[in-house]
């Protein structure tokens, strides 16, 4: 069990010069934390400070401030700002990955692309805070890897999906992780840009990214050619 409490004062009545009677102030009943409530605590803290400050820019010592804990109680749940750092990118990248992936339900391969941009803006909406972690440099290893892995991931949802339509069109279906690539990255690069403008409008943003995908994939040459005088 924690062993730190929220406390509170409560008035009452006791004597004074003026006949008022006013009783001294006691203290509330300690509550105190599991090991579990405490670990959520400090995840929650850990991630808004890690948003906002960056990995290098938040310490033990702010966290455990935070928290109203002293720092052994943080190396107790993580061992350091590493592992706390660690547990908080792995989860967001979890959660990212399953959004993602979940999202794709349709079966037009448009649809697929809109869902797969919807999902990735809604979870810049929805979770900046880790949006923001993730996008930094992360200069400690996570059992999930970097954010580049993590839309490698993606890509890979995409990469299978592009594969039937090359086949299903005559081209190449081995180019399709190439494509894909380069379909995920612009709408991740995208939504970089996204989280700090926040305009047009997150539909409309949709509406764009997939316009330009689609209908560049609509357009695509079978044995495209390079039209400048650099050739290799």
């Amino acid at each position: 069990m924690e062993d730190v409490a929220i406390e509170g004062r409560t008035g009452g009545t006791g004597s004074s010069s003026g006949g008022e009677q006013k009783q001294p102030a006691r203290r509330g009943r300690r509550v105190r934390m599991t090991g579990a409530q405490r670990r959520e605590q400090l995840l929650d803290i850990g991630r808004t400070l890690f948003a906002e400050k960056g990995f290098e820019g938040t310490s033990v010592e702010e966290i455990a401030a935070k928290a109203g804990v002293s720092k052994p109680v943080v190396y107790e749940h993580f061992g350091g700002k590493e592992g706390l750092y660690a547990v908080v990118v792995d989860r967001e990248m979890r959660q990212l990955l399953d959004g993602v992936t979940g999202a794709l339900t349709a079966g037009h391969p448009r649809e697929l692309l809109e869902q797969a941009a919807f999902a990735l803006l809604d979870y810049i909406e929805n979770y900046t805070d880790g949006f923001r972690i993730l996008v930094r440099d992360s200069p400690v290893a996570q059992s999930t890897g970097t954010f580049a892995s993590l839309i490698s991931d993606i890509a890979t949802q995409v990469e299978d999906i592009l594969g039937l339509e090359f086949k299903a069109r005559g081209f190449d279906p081995k180019l399709a992780p190439l494509y894909a690539q380069a379909l995920v990255g612009s709408v991740a690069l995208t939504g970089q840009w996204w989280l700090d403008v926040r305009k047009p409008k997150k539909a409309e943003v949709a509406a764009h990214l997939v316009n330009l995908a689609w209908h560049g994939l609509d357009g695509l040459e079978q044995k495209p050619r390079l039209i400048g005088h650099r050739k290799n």
